[in-house]
């Protein structure tokens, strides 16, 4: 088995969706922000792995900033962490660390505009296929 998707549940989709496709360079696969349950299924740069944003009014919308990054998050391979960190920061991102680990990968947490934790991960010795 591999993975098609992850997903979470989002204030509003279509707002989210345009931002990880103009910020992160994700490609929209499917989506209807007019559907009875809005939805965005985007697909990272690699078109082998999708995420998927919606919004189910059966559910609540957790609240994510409440929640510790090490709880959830999308972590995202970057060759240059500190450039893409303060370009997603000047898009309206959320600082919340920045470091080199003991094994020398240099990860940066950041929130999206809505709260979601998102990690940049530049590995020492990459843990799948190539760098982007």
């Amino acid at each position: 088995m591999k993975i098609e998707h992850m997903a979470w549940q989002v204030e509003d989709p279509a707002a989210a969706a345009a931002w990880y496709v103009e910020h992160l360079r994700f490609e929209i696969r499917r989506g209807r922000g007019d559907a009875a349950v809005p939805f965005f299924f985007l697909a990272d740069q690699s078109g082998a792995v999708m995420i998927e944003i919606y919004r189910n009014p059966a559910a609540p919308v957790p609240d994510y900033r409440a929640m510790d990054p090490l709880v959830l998050h999308l972590a995202l391979v970057s060759d240059d962490v500190a450039a893409d960190r303060e370009r997603l920061l000047n898009a309206g991102a959320i600082a919340v660390s920045h470091e080199t680990t003991p094994a020398g990968d240099e990860v940066a947490m950041l929130r999206d505009p809505w709260g979601f934790p998102i990690q940049l991960c530049r590995r020492a010795e990459p843990m799948l296929g190539t760098r982007p």
